[in-house]
């Protein structure tokens, strides 16, 4: 045999050792595991995946009753229907929408099946965690796990070659952890000299630290926390040293910190510095919002669906922040953030770092689901007692660092992350906002929906360092500690959590409050090279800041007393009465009272009321499926 003919063998037997195992089985395609930009810049691997690495997957599961649950969210979130506020406990929620349990175990015979190691099971049934080799991975989904250099970061990537693809009899939704392509976070270290612009804070060359935030954002409020949770989405460890430096530095009580380490998760720093300084920038700035919490929990892992699962699980936490992007979120991520919004849970998501977007926003940043935080710059008093103005948080070019629109290696833009998602529809608490008039999309979602301070930030990191940062990775936390003053004041007024905030961020900013509750930022803009006139501050709503900064104590009012119905039961035998569902008021009178301006009153039950009133505000009087009588 000749060499050309030897060559054509070797090939033959390369090209038959390569051939993924043809399905046994009708299969099913899912979608959205290989990253576009892979297509879209025709990328080309540079390697494989070695075939005895082992990877941790997070396996999901669709809900049931999808559009029953769409209708629910819709009036959980509606102040004229008798459901606002009226959440589910996990529980309950996994009763009516969750997998069954005969499906659960389909998924978890599958993978034990086909090789793979169960790491974690949910209550919520929604999520599997797996760990299994690379060639059993490849071989069950049908797939090659390709290596492939970043476009826009220094690092190779990992995804693959095609969508995977199961059996048709096996409810699987998703597979998060098959691609690596976006790990970020919205956080950037700046020079530690002063900043430009005016007085600023107490900390290390006028940064912000510790009290200047009250100082500035909820200026003479006593509410700090007290009896609430925060719980925060953190890809790294940090140093628990560090936290207490903040706390001693900035005159902070010391907040208990618990770490839910999970799966693939070693629950200690790694060499990543900018990854442990922004879980140590998390935990600062919600400890420097809301320094009375009873708590906050710091869940650690690699996928951010397996860290939202775990999230869901916990009912008694009430407002979440995420100052990460990427890593595996996918349409599980999005059902779990559904899942905590029908739970009365807020979250917070930093809207991105690389000013207005010109590529897809990285998920889940633009969710309907999450509330879309961008940035600002701020200026305080000489003392930094006081609050000044706000701009458009805008830096422009900075070095080093790599740009989320396609920067190049050694610099980048950053500003306040703002666009138009290419992923969902726009949700109905954004359709009356002209967002036309500000570059917006009447069809589709577009983020931020409300922005903080996110530059000339002091954070102590790392096991000792200490610098100034920027991002809006610090304005995320800053409003779910926000968000615990507000949950704080619910909780002693007896009413229920305010849960996901967007859809009461927007009734405000377009009622007559809306200049009490926010600081609309008007001047500054979040545009770079790539986008050279999008997006413009503008007054009410834009897509730099959202609506803008809260206010103060308005805004925790505001938000707290977000008017739903008040219920009437005239056979009443309880003690409390506040106009709940659980606790109605027994007369007319105090509903009327009570309920807001062109508001809803529900009376529940049958029954009679020989009350004589005069009703001076429009409102609607309706009934539960009862017949009511009132004047006689």
């Amino acid at each position: 045999m000749d060499s050309k003919s030897l060559g054509l063998v070797v090939c033959v037997l390369e090209l038959f050792s390569c051939s993924r195992a043809a399905p046994a089985a009708e299969t099913a395609t899912l979608r959205g595991h290989v990253p576009e930009v892979i297509k879209r810049l025709n990328l080309q691997p540079v390697g494989r995946l070695p075939a005895a690495q082992r990877l941790n997957l997070a396996i999901g599961l669709p809900l049931r009753n999808q559009s029953a649950l769409t209708n629910l969210l819709q009036q959980l979130y509606d102040p004229s229907s008798a459901n606002f506020h009226r959440y589910l406990t996990p529980e309950q929620f996994t009763q009516q929408f969750g997998p069954t349990e005969a499906d659960y175990q389909a998924v978890l015979h599958f993978a034990q099946t086909n090789g793979f190691v169960v790491t974690s099971t949910f209550t919520h049934r929604q999520l599997v965690d797996v760990s299994a080799a690379v060639s059993d991975i490849e071989k069950t989904f049908h797939i090659y796990l390709r290596a492939y250099q970043h476009p826009t970061e220094p690092r190779e990537f990992f995804a693959p070659d095609i969508e995977p693809s199961v059996p048709t009899n096996v409810p699987i939704l998703s597979i998060s952890g098959l691609n690596n392509y976006a790990q970020t976070t919205a956080l950037r270290r700046r020079p530690n000299n002063p900043p430009s612009g005016g007085a600023a804070g107490t900390g290390p060359f006028g940064t912000y630290q510790g009290k200047d935030f009250r100082n500035a954002y909820v200026p003479g409020v006593k509410l700090n926390g007290s009896g609430q949770y925060v719980g925060l989405v953190e890809m790294d460890g940090f140093y628990a040293s560090d936290i207490r430096a903040y706390e001693t530095r900035a005159g902070l009580p010391n907040v208990p910190i618990t770490v839910i380490s999970l799966s693939g998760s070693s629950g200690y720093p790694d060499n990543n510095t900018n990854a442990v300084a922004e879980v140590s920038l998390d935990i600062e700035m919600v400890i420097s919002m809301a320094p009375g919490l009873a708590g906050l929990y710091v869940f650690e892992g690699n996928s951010y669906d397996e860290i939202l699962g775990s999230m869901a699980t916990y009912a008694g936490i009430k407002q979440f922040s995420s100052s990460f992007v990427g890593y595996g979120f996918d349409s599980s991520g999005d059902n779990l953030l559904q899942t905590m919004a029908a739970q009365g849970q807020s979250f917070f998501q930093a809207s991105g770092d690389g000013d207005a977007y010109t590529v897809p926003i990285t998920a889940p940043s633009d969710s309907r689901y999450v509330t879309s935080v961008g940035g600002t710059q701020l200026i305080m008093d000489a003392t930094a007692s006081n609050y000044v103005s706000e701009t458009v948080w805008n830096s422009g070019f900075q070095n080093p660092g790599w740009g989320q629109n396609g920067g190049v290696p050694g610099g980048g833009y950053w500003g306040s992350g703002g666009g138009v998602s290419s992923s969902y529809s726009v949700p109905g608490w954004q359709q009356g906002v002209n967002l036309p008039a500000v570059g917006g999309s009447t069809s589709q979602r577009n983020i931020p929906d409300v922005a903080l301070v996110a530059v000339n930030v002091w954070v102590n990191y790392f096991n000792g360092l200490s610098g100034n940062f920027e991002g809006t990775s610090i304005a995320a936390p800053l409003w779910a500690g926000f968000t615990a003053l507000v949950n704080q004041q619910a909780a002693a007024d007896g009413k229920p959590a305010v849960g996901f905030v967007a859809p009461a961020c927007y009734a405000i900013g377009e009622g007559s409050q809306y200049n009490n509750c926010f600081h609309d930022i008007t001047v500054g803009n979040n545009f770079w090279p790539g986008s050279p006139s999008q997006f413009n501050a503008a007054v009410g709503y834009d897509l730099c800041t959202g609506w803008g900064t809260p206010n103060g104590a308005a805004m925790i009012r505001a938000l707290e007393g977000y008017a739903g119905p008040v219920f009437v039961d005239f056979n009443y035998t309880g003690s409390t009465r506040n106009g709940s569902y659980d606790a109605p008021f027994k007369t007319i009178t105090e509903a009327t009272n009570a309920v807001a301006t062109k508001g809803t009153l529900f009376i529940k039950t049958s029954g009679s009321s020989s009350e004589t009133l005069t009703i001076s505000k429009p409102m609607t009087i309706t009934t539960l499926g009862a017949t009511a009588t009132v004047g006689h």
